[in-house]
């Protein structure tokens, strides 16, 4: 899919084994993957950067319990 050089933690993630993910940019392919940090070698999902750009803008229109608009506070 990608070289491990091409994988990146998200920003949201931290360092205590919690819930993680890595995202590659697939830019040739105008994709991007997704895939659990802890299971580097496991599934991983591919979406075009179309949608994962839709993803990233529609949670950041959301706060963290994720439905719930926010107020700029």
């Amino acid at each position: 899919m990608a070289p491990e050089s091409a994988w990146f933690k998200s920003s949201y993630s931290n360092d205590t084994g919690g819930s993680c993910v890595e995202v590659a940019n697939l830019r040739y392919h105008q994709q991007v993957g997704v895939r659990d940090s802890k299971n580097r070698i496991g599934p991983a999902f591919v979406v075009s950067a179309t949608a994962w750009s839709s993803f990233v803008g529609q949670y950041n229109s959301l706060d963290t319990n994720w439905g719930v608009a926010r107020t700029g506070t």
